[in-house]
């Protein structure tokens, strides 16, 4: 199991990846319908980042527990 300062620098990285998805969603949806065909990409991408985000939350959560 990594450590908990590992694990720390793992949430703040899978953040601020989570943080710009949301940001990339939000600036496609502002100019729709422009790229309209990149909308399942974009929003994949955020979903993959926010769970992963959550998942890692929740080790660090355990591992500091």
């Amino acid at each position: 199991m990594p450590d908990i300062e590992t694990l720390k620098a793992e949430v703040k990285k899978l953040n601020a990846r989570a943080t710009q998805a949301k940001m990339d969603l939000h600036d496609l949806s502002e100019d729709l319908p422009t790229n309209w065909e990149k909308i399942l990409d974009v929003a994949q991408t955020a979903y993959d980042a926010h769970q992963s985000l959550m998942a890692a939350r929740k080790e660090l959560a355990a591992a500091s527990a």
